[in-house]
């Protein structure tokens, strides 16, 4: 791995550092500008957006929380072979930044101010079938990880992962490889010779990507109107949604799965 560099001369990073020892990195004077964002606080990108004048490789974050975004961008852009080329909190600023600023990655989390990161991933997928994403989220990569990976994406981080790893793992998904944690891929592997799921994980897996999309919104306090405009989908086919996760969950009605999704919500998605 390329090593960082302040001042010209070389920036330890300790073996064990995780995401929120990057935080002081915001103190820091001698860090790169990054352009000021956006209108709205949309999509923001570099002053040569969409202009190639060296060969390092350009990304793209996509994050709702910008003390994320920052921290990430720091990192990458201490690297002499990658740059970030611009910024967006949701996916329609997002899918605007590609189009700008021609990204040859794009790192996103699953949940995205106003709308999802894996309704972000299809739209690519569909869109821009060659740009790889890499998923970089709080989300349990035992539940999310394989849901990722059928909307479009190539790898899959924790934020809880230790920072040396983010640029492994771009660096491999930009390579065109997949990449996960040992833990995952041991998980993986072993699912993949015994030819079944382990009969202690979480009942919630056998939720279809939709339905976990939905339950994880009524977990947020979110009414069926605002799950049906955020995921484009009718209030009906949440409805028939909601139906479906209570067969699925054994809930008898509105109330316990209100409850059950809160409960999964808070474990899931720390604040």
């Amino acid at each position: 791995m390329p090593g960082l560099h302040q001042n010209g001369r070389p920036l330890a990073l300790a073996p064990k550092m995780q995401w929120n020892d990057f935080m002081a990195l915001r103190s820091n004077k001698n860090c790169e500008a990054l352009p000021k964002p956006g209108p709205n606080g949309g999509a923001r990108t570099s002053p040569a957006a969409g202009e190639r004048t060296d060969n390092r490789k350009r990304i793209l974050l996509v994050d709702d929380h910008a003390v994320v975004r920052f921290g990430i961008a720091q990192l990458i852009n201490r690297q002499s072979d990658l740059v970030v080329c611009g910024e967006a909190e949701d996916g329609s600023h997002a899918m605007a930044a590609i189009e700008a600023t021609s990204p040859d990655l794009v790192i996103a989390d699953i949940t995205l101010k106003d709308s999802s990161g894996l309704e972000l991933m299809r739209n690519l997928k569909a869109q821009y079938p060659r740009l790889p994403v890499l998923v970089v989220s709080v989300h349990d990569e035992a539940i999310y990880a394989e849901i990722a990976f059928r909307a479009g994406a190539l790898g899959y981080l924790m934020k809880q992962e230790a920072l040396e790893k983010t640029l492994v793992a771009i660096r491999r998904v930009l390579q065109g490889d997949v990449y996960v944690s040992d833990a995952l891929a041991a998980k993986m592997l072993q699912q993949r010779i015994r030819g079944q799921v382990d009969v202690q994980e979480s009942s919630v897996e056998a939720l279809s990507d939709r339905e976990l999309e939905v339950f994880q919104m009524i977990g947020q306090w979110k009414r069926t109107k605002e799950i049906a405009s955020e995921l484009h989908l009718s209030v009906k086919t949440v409805e028939y949604y909601r139906e479906q996760i209570k067969r699925k969950l054994n809930l008898r009605d509105a109330s316990e799965l209100t409850q059950s999704a809160t409960a999964w919500a808070a474990r899931e998605v720390p604040v």
